[in-house]
């Protein structure tokens, strides 16, 4: 083994160990890798920010935008609304609602797909007398299933395809990567599969978790943890800000409302200047509450008996929500975010894997999966939850589509079909769509920024270059040396079982596409120590890198569920494994009827 082949093992399995460690974020793994491999010499200087160039980052970014555009639109509402209207039977709730949100995620980014199905599948559930904890799981699962079955998928399709075209010395999106839908024959059938064993024997696996509902409805009842205050005459608050009050409570309560002459005033602004005679309704845990009482010397109000209706109104909405990855939220307090200053909204409570949390509120460090309650007036609280990365678990009033409404939708149909019928590359095909939506406004400037998943960009433009070094130092070679010597014996249909498991153990603790970008290259050595046909090999990578089925923490998808599923960490073998298992038996031999030797 050579020394620079010892620095790209080095390099890549202290990656693997800190993509798994999760304790920093993967963009910043990836770029610490990248900034490595060029110092030791196994990335030139020159070709380090190729990847930023790469034709497939650019178009995984144009198709984050295009489908946040369509999110935006409401084209799709009448789709996903129409769930509503099935009969009220576990099957065909749970059917309607994975095959939906798999139609959409094949055309759409998952997380997307997602976000529009989520406060409809809740609704579904609870019109149906079904479990969230039933309907969620499989929801997130068929988002990865409806990934696999064509190119814009997913964007671990988007690298293997890429990837063949550097392969075969083409430009990726002229003949050379693989087509819109050429993954649709393996990826679509492994897909369908998967959808019906959910539908019929998968989603009884899933554990039946009351906690995940009690704590959504629990959440909303915020009226025992309400206390009202008056603010007496001698009071030296009186004159200073709301906030004031909140500090004396160490930032741990929130002020919901505030009765001045007999006028009710609801999720007041920060700056709203205490009066004599003010009531002030506030809401936290019991030794906040009692902090705010003592250190403020205010009147204590207990004669009045509190609603959870006297919370919220036509202007001022209570909403809950779920935490994406990558919010703004993760990793940081209330508290440190003065979220009521800056953004004009109250977090009133905290559930996190399916228990409620309201003491010390503004302490806690927010995690990805955890569902908050938010308090806040109607012109702001939506756009303050897009600004903190969070998705709302129930619909606003879904417009009524009209003719502009569709725009967006026909605009991205005409740019695969320009990108089918081979008249201009994907990529191109792609950013043109972006260039028209937004000359066009049919979607803001700023959104199509803010649209962009950022950390998956820099991970894919860092890391490219580094797994192109694995390749580059022949360390690919004796990865895939070993594995031959190991199971080179086996079937074929075998050989590809195993690079597809590899690829999903890989993705149950790693990003995704970074599984694709580390295995493509290994799968190709391996094809060709067979003589096999590699384009096989390569869409055994794609079929397991989004075959991200067995933990919480392998997708987005799946640690979106967690929270307002109420769902465990182990949980999700349950139904991951029989589901793995299912979608690898019907993929294998469709391989090699399409992609066979």
């Amino acid at each position: 083994m050579t020394t620079e082949q010892i620095a790209a093992f080095g390099i890549i399995l202290a990656s693997l160990v800190l993509f798994a460690w999760g304790r920093w974020r993967y963009d910043i793994v990836a770029m610490a890798a990248l900034v490595i491999a060029v110092i030791v010499g196994i990335v030139p200087a020159e070709e380090a920010f190729d990847g930023f160039s790469d034709a497939a980052v650019v178009t995984v970014a144009a198709v984050l935008i295009i489908s946040q555009s369509l999110q935006r639109s409401g084209a799709i509402n009448a789709l996903s609304g129409s769930i509503g209207k099935l009969p009220a039977n576990s099957m065909i709730q749970i059917g309607a609602l994975t095959l939906t949100v798999a139609v959409l995620s094949a055309f759409m980014n998952n997380v997307g797909a997602l976000a529009l199905m989520l406060p409809v599948a809740i609704r579904a559930a609870q019109a149906a007398g079904i479990p969230t904890s039933r309907a969620l799981m499989p929801l997130a699962f068929g988002s990865l299933l409806g990934g696999l079955a064509t190119l814009i998928g997913t964007p671990p399709n988007i690298i293997i395809s890429s990837y063949r075209a550097e392969v075969l010395g083409k430009s990726f999106g002229e003949g050379g990567g693989f087509g819109m839908f050429e993954f649709a024959p393996v990826g679509a059938a492994a897909a369908l599969a998967g959808i019906v064993f959910i539908t019929v024997i998968g989603y009884r696996l899933i554990p039946h978790r009351d906690s995940g509902d009690n704590a959504l409805e629990e959440l909303l009842h915020i009226e025992d943890y309400v206390t009202e205050l008056a603010v007496p005459e001698d009071s030296p608050l009186i004159g200073k800000p709301i906030r004031e009050l909140v500090v004396l409570a160490d930032g741990d309560i929130s002020v919901v409302a505030i009765i001045r002459d007999g006028n009710k005033e609801l999720a007041p602004p920060w700056y709203t200047r205490m009066q004599a005679g003010d009531h002030l309704m506030i809401e936290g845990g019991t030794d906040a509450i009692a902090a705010a009482a003592d250190n403020s010397q205010f009147d204590l109000v207990t004669d009045k008996e509190l609603h959870d209706a006297d919370f919220a109104s036509d202007e001022v909405l209570m909403v809950e929500a779920v935490v994406n990855p990558g919010s703004r939220l993760e990793g940081r307090t209330p508290r440190g975010l003065r979220v009521n200053s800056r953004y004009g909204v109250n977090i009133l409570a905290i559930a996190r894997q399916g228990k409620p949390i309201r003491d010390r509120i503004g302490h806690i460090r927010f995690e990805a999966g955890d569902v908050i309650l938010m308090q806040g007036p109607e012109q702001v609280i939506y756009e303050a939850l897009n600004s903190l990365g969070c998705l709302p678990l129930a619909n606003r009033e879904i417009a009524l589509a009209n003719r502009r409404s569709f725009y967006p939708l026909a605009i991205f149909a005409a740019a695969i079909a320009a990108a089918v019928l081979g008249l201009v590359r994907i990529d191109i095909a792609f950013v043109a769509a972006v260039v028209i939506l937004v000359g066009t406004r049919l979607f803001p400037l700023r959104e199509m920024y803010d649209s962009v998943e950022w950390p998956i960009i820099i991970l894919l433009g860092a890391f490219l270059p580094v797994g192109a070094a694995l390749q580059s130092t022949g360390a690919t070679t004796l990865i895939s040396n070993g594995i031959f010597d190991i199971a080179g014996d086996m079937p074929l249909w075998a050989m590809l079982v195993v690079i597809m498991t590899i690829s999903a153990v890989l993705s149950a603790v790693i990003n995704n596409a970074a599984t694709a970008v580390l295995m493509a290259p290994i799968a190709v050595s391996v094809a060709d120590s067979l003589n096999a046909n590699f384009d096989a090999f390569l869409m055994a990578v794609a079929i397991g890198a989004s075959s991200a089925f067995l933990t919480p923490i392998g997708h987005q998808s799946n640690l979106l569920m967690m929270g307002p599923g109420g769902y465990r960490f182990g949980d999700y073998w349950r139904l991951g494994l029989p589901l793995t298992v299912v979608t690898f038996a019907v993929a294998a031999p469709m391989l090699l009827i399409i992609w066979g030797p």
